[in-house]
């Protein structure tokens, strides 16, 4: 089922990073994310609510939206 948050996924096992674009076109990498979190994640039937409940505020990120000054903001949960 589509997402009306998420429109992408992809992962880097070698660098263990979560790539996560959003329908707004906002780009994130999430750091030291493992493999099962997102095979689960792009299997979740809701991915806004896995979301917000399994990645937000848990994983350090940066956003990497092209333009956006990419690298500059990073958090760590």
């Amino acid at each position: 089922m589509p997402s009306t948050a998420i429109s992408h996924l992809a992962y880097d096992a070698a660098s263990r990073e979560l790539l996560a674009i959003f329908t707004s076109g906002r780009r994130y990498r999430y750091e030291d994310v493992g493999p099962e979190l997102f095979t689960a994640f792009s299997h979740a039937p809701s991915r806004g609510a896995f979301f917000n409940r399994e990645v937000r505020d848990r994983y350090a990120y940066r956003e990497v939206t092209p333009g956006s000054g990419a690298d500059r903001h990073r958090r760590r949960a």
